[in-house]
Formats: structure tokens, sequence, C-alpha cells
């Protein structure tokens, strides 16, 4: 595996595939910057050796060529962050932007414009990656958040740097945190996996059995699982033609000796409302016209006991409706859970789309092990896929 520390990027110009899809506000104000402070040790490295770096990345999802898509709102938050002269160039491909990559100095950073005003980069056309490939002398790939597409600039542009290709330092730490939990792990490894629906995180859980020692499951995926078993469920979110499949998961993490920990009680309402009226309720007796919306009391604690057992932690996913704060406790014992774990020694991963919201929401960001960049990438991992951003720097 290729990283930075394989490269003196002394006097090369680095073409750098950063993730700085970043909302803006109505002013076109860069509202969360994580991403850009997560690029932040790949560019000062390369520029500390004396290397220029240029980076690309896409920004939404432009049709053709949007203003308001324009990476040029962001350049002054990227000079801000890393703290060098930054310059943008109106396009990413062409004379104008191979005229601007010529003359940059090192110790220079250069932001092109968005590659998807451009729909050959989203296609993984060939021809539109020779013409970026061009622009540097080592590609590297840093954006997590897109390896798992096989896009123009995050996976066919590596075939043009045979021998000059690496991962960023985040890639890196992405790809050592999952491997961490997938497969060097100090056991006993614990995945939490919540969330609305088993549907939606079959192929992980599946994947991890093979992996794990405890499995906790949450969120609405619960009610299919307890309604399978013959359990009431009442108003709660529930697959039923998923409930076969429950019972299989079940019959399988038995035969590999995964213990699977399913909430015992929970707190339901009668209404989906962070104003509806509440009650503790055993998880298997909920009446019709109320629903389970967070783990209750005994469960919050039953998870909190197999969570300080473990060494090596996932999760994936909240207990709760989160968002709602009547409904946010179980989200945040959990995280209590996990942080207090990490702080004597366990390894903890997060990640997923509202896993990490919920982190950054309660303030569990800097608790926890790594907080995964990358949704969609993150959990194409877990279930054993490899991403070709990934496979093509491996090639």
């Amino acid at each position: 595996m290729k990283t930075l520390n394989d490269f003196n990027f002394k006097n090369k110009k680095a073409l750098i595939r950063v993730d700085f899809n970043v909302p803006l506000d109505a002013n076109f104000n860069v509202t969360d910057a994580t991403r850009i402070q997560a690029a932040k040790p790949t560019i000062i490295k390369i520029l500390e050796d004396g290397g220029s770096c240029i980076l690309m990345s896409h920004l939404g999802r432009p049709k053709g060529v949007q203003d308001e898509f324009s990476l040029q709102h962001i350049v002054d938050k990227v000079e801000d962050i890393i703290g060098v002269e930054t310059t943008f160039v109106s396009n990413c491909i062409g004379e104008e932007a191979e005229a601007a990559a010529a003359k940059l100095e090192p110790g220079k950073i250069l932001i092109l414009e968005n590659l998807r005003f451009h729909e050959e980069e989203s296609k993984g056309d060939v021809a539109f990656a020779e013409k970026l490939a061009k622009l540097g002398d080592i590609y590297v790939n840093d954006a997590f958040g897109t390896a798992h597409r096989a896009h123009a600039s995050t996976t066919i542009i590596a075939q043009f740097f045979p021998e000059n290709k690496c991962f960023g330092s985040l890639l890196e730490q992405e790809i050592k945190s999952i491997d961490k939990v997938m497969k060097t792990g100090e056991k006993p490894v614990l995945a939490v996996l919540g969330g609305a629906k088993v549907s939606s995180k079959i192929t992980i859980i599946e994947n991890i059995l093979d992996k794990v020692d405890h499995l906790i499951i949450g969120g609405g995926m619960t009610f299919t699982f307890i309604k399978a078993q013959g359990g009431s469920v009442g108003d709660s979110i529930c697959e039923d033609d998923k409930m076969d499949l429950a019972l299989d998961i079940l019959k399988q993490a038995k035969a590999k000796n995964v213990q699977i920990h399913l909430p015992v009680d929970v707190l339901a309402a009668n209404a989906f409302s962070n104003d509806a009226d509440t009650q503790v309720i055993d998880v298997t007796k909920i009446p019709d016209g109320w629903q389970g919306l967070d783990a209750g009391p005994k469960s919050k604690a039953m998870f909190h006991d197999v969570v300080m057992q473990c060494k090596t932690i996932l999760w994936n996913g909240p207990l709760g409706v989160f968002e709602m704060e009547t409904f946010a406790n179980g989200t945040i014992e959990l995280g209590n859970s996990i942080a207090e774990a990490t702080k004597n020694g366990a390894f903890s991963l997060v990640g997923g789309g509202d896993s990490v919201a919920a982190v950054k929401q309660f303030g569990f960001e800097h608790k926890v092990s790594y907080v995964s960049t990358g949704g969609g990438a993150m959990l194409e991992s877990l279930e054993g896929k490899t991403l070709p951003g990934i496979a093509a720097i491996l090639e």
C-alpha cells in the first residue's frame, strides 16, 4: 500500500483528489469545513516536502456548469484552513487548467473547478481522466467519501500514474481503521448496528458475523427481529417481508457463536412526535397505537455492559430517533459508553451518515478513536466490497 511517505514531493506537482463536497449557505459560505480540515495533513506534508498541490473535487450534483456549485466559493475557506496562498482556475481540464498548473510554484495550492461540470467525470471517461492526469506528476487519492465510485478522478485516472500514485493520509487512516475492525482488531469485537431498516444492513450483518463476537441491534431494525420471534410491536416500524431473514440472521449468529443483543425494553410513544405521550414498555409487548422510538433503561444498561467488555467497537446507526430530543437518550448513552470504553483502551470506529451526525451533535467526535468521513464508502467496505478508488491505487 503506497502512502505519502513513499514519495518525496520536492519540486513535484501533486494532483490530489480531495472530497470538498461541503455544505454552503445561501451566501455561499462553508457551514461545515470538516472535510477541508480532514485533507490538511496530506496537503501540508506535500508542501513541506517542497511540492505544490493541485486539488480536484466535485461539489453537489450540478447539471452542467452552474455557478452555485462552483468551487470558487470555497477558495477563501481552504486558504484560511491550510494557511497557504491558494489560486483557482475556472476549468479542470484544457488549456487554462494546464497553464495554471504549469506556472504553479512549490509551496502553493491550485484548486480546479468542479469536476462534475463535465459529465465525463461521473461516466468514468478515460479521455477525460487522461486530460486531468496531464496536470500533475504524482496522483494522490485522499477522498474516501467517493472511493466507492469508479469516476474518472477517483479511479480511472490512476492508470496514467503506474508508479506515481498513492493514498493520502485521510484515505490511509480510513483503510487502516476499517481493517482494524474487520481483520486485526483485538477481541472481543463488537458491532453496534442501528437505523430504521434491516434491508439496508443485510449485507453488512452477513459480512461481519465472521468478524465479531457481539452484535447490538438497535433502532427501527429491532422490531423486525422482535416480531419475527413472536413479539408484539404495535405501530413500530417493521419490515414484515424481512422477518424470515431476521430469523436466519439469528440462526447464523448462533452457529458462529456471535452473541446478538436486542433491546429488552423501549421508550414507546403514541405518535411520531417529540411531544407525544410516552411510556417505557417491554419490547415484545408494545400495544397497538404505540411505537418504539428509543431504547429503554434496561436495554441501555445491558448495552453499556456489553460495550465495556469489548476491545474493538464499530458503531453504525443510532439507537432511536435522536433528531427528537425526547428519543435521543439511548443514542447519547451509547455514545457515553463507547467514549468510556475508548478511554479505557478500546478502539472505536464510527461510520455511516446518521451515527456520524449523532456523534457530532452530542460532542463525541474527539472521544472515539476514529470517525469515518465516508457514508456510502464506509458501508460498502463493511459489506466486504473492494472499493474501486482503493483498488486503483493498489494495482
